[in-house]
């Protein structure tokens, strides 16, 4: 399907508006009152809806709601609804600041649960479209470390958008790669080194072929500086202190204002949980844990206990019998976390950034990767990209990548876009996806020489 994103943009403005027009049907039917609304019965309701346009538009954005037949259909109908949401709460309280009065909310929770349907409605539409009309691109991978290889394994994952063809080893040479990219649609070019990168891309963009490139360290850092336009030469600046001092006050102030609001809105849910751990063993609730923040400062990380008292000093089973029945139940809600909002207030974290590590950790990845230490330039955070777009199992490289994404590309709308997408990311399973699901390169080259064995290639 050609022009995806215009055609995206299109559904997106269809659903933007059915969305406007029930809001305002609500509104005149359910809502409206001449006491407090009288100046919106003439042009002023253009003026209301088209609010309420932008802002669904902004939030839903902000989420990835409309990347349709980008991400998997839950991720984007789960955005959705938390933009609708989060939308519907703010108009509610703009309308209750236009009466001075606090209205009746009834009618905005009937319009979310409508909102809620119709969403879903398009979405499952808009999917069925796409998948209809869209092929999955052929793709030939090269690739240069051995290891790299499980990017296919990710990338098969979504085969309604990649299908990974066939895998060749950049060391077979530039000849052999060229002659096997005219039976594809594009290339994946996976962990080779610049030198090759560079020649394979340069073919790639001359002859108008689709290329996908994992990023190195040095790609991100890049990626992030700003142009200089001042000579005749095109100049890269790149920033190597982390956070200016101005976005460092703005961050500062919306971690406070959020996690203060947050504690105490949370305050019963958290002393509910504090009873039940102590109800069930008489142990202590809190768990604190030495990790490395900024510029390798150690900290002691707040968490709700959901282990037995000795947990450090028993080895892990299977089940884990470890943790307590508290524990499963905070744990798989991720509710066990909610302390380290005070962690946060204090100024030993931030909401959003690379998750701190334990100080063992950091010394081993540190060894093994140098570049690990980058990520200690700014705070470390309840959320962030690597916990967003990656998973439990993420290689510390890539993760290394994603922390890096956040910190040469921070900016406040950055952080707000994140904490709305956390929320999704608590009903993503993937996300806790264990070390037991990762396959090595020597199986899924041999399995893709056995398949192609089987069909006689």
């Amino acid at each position: 399907m050609k022009n995806k994103n215009t055609i995206r943009k299109i559904e997106s403005i269809i659903e933007l508006l059915v969305l406007t027009v029930i809001y305002y049907y609500v509104w005149r039917n359910f809502i409206f009152d001449k006491q407090y609304f009288w100046p919106m019965v003439g042009r002023g309701k253009y003026v209301l809806m088209g609010v309420y346009f932008i802002l669904v538009l902004v939030i839903t954005h902000l989420c990835e709601g409309f990347k349709y037949g980008i991400l998997k259909i839950a991720d984007v109908l789960f955005s959705q609804w938390i933009a609708v949401t989060i939308a519907n709460i703010v108009t509610y309280l703009q309308l209750s600041l236009m009466a001075n009065v606090m209205i009746n909310a009834v009618p905005m929770i009937w319009l979310t649960l409508t909102d809620f349907v119709v969403q879903g409605i398009f979405v499952y539409t808009f999917f069925a479209i796409y998948n209809h009309y869209s092929e999955a691109s052929r793709l030939l991978m090269v690739y240069g470390n051995k290891e790299s290889v499980g990017l296919k394994l990710k990338m098969d994952t979504r085969d309604d958008s990649y299908n990974i063809k066939k895998l060749i080893s950049v060391d077979e040479g530039f000849d052999s790669i060229y002659k096997e990219l005219e039976n594809y649609d594009g290339i994946v070019i996976s962990d080779v080194s610049a030198e090759q990168r560079n020649d394979l891309l340069k073919y790639c963009y001359m002859h108008d072929i689709q290329t996908y490139i994992t990023p190195k360290i040095s790609d991100v850092i890049i990626g992030g500086g700003e142009d200089i336009h001042q000579f005749d030469t095109p100049l890269v600046m790149i920033n190597t202190t982390g956070l200016t001092p101005e976005q460092e006050i703005v961050k500062r102030f919306f971690d406070i204002v959020l996690c203060v609001i947050a504690s105490v809105v949370l305050s019963p849910l958290m002393l509910i949980i504090a009873l039940a751990i102590k109800l069930e063993d008489h142990g202590p609730v809190f768990y604190k844990q030495a990790r490395v923040t900024k510029d390798g400062k150690v900290f002691d990380i707040l968490k709700f206990r959901s282990m037995v008292e000795d947990a450090e000093q028993r080895p892990a089973t299977d089940d884990d019998d470890r943790i307590t029945k508290v524990g499963h139940v905070i744990r798989a809600t991720r509710v066990d976390e909610l302390p380290q909002l005070f962690n946060i207030i204090k100024g030993d974290m931030s909401i959003v950034g690379p998750r701190p590590e334990r100080i063992e950790h950091v010394e081993s990845y540190t060894a093994a990767i140098p570049e690990f230490e980058l990520r200690s330039k700014v705070k470390g955070g309840l959320t962030g990209f690597a916990q967003i777009y990656g998973k439990y199992n993420t290689s510390a490289y890539d993760k290394i990548k994603l922390d890096l994404m956040y910190i040469e590309n921070y900016t406040f709308l950055l952080d707000v876009k994140l904490v709305l997408m956390t929320i999704r990311i608590l009903f993503k399973k993937e996300s806790t996806e264990g070390f037991d699901k990762v396959v090595s390169a020597d199986e899924i080259l041999a399995s893709i020489e056995a398949e192609k064995n089987k069909s006689g290639e």
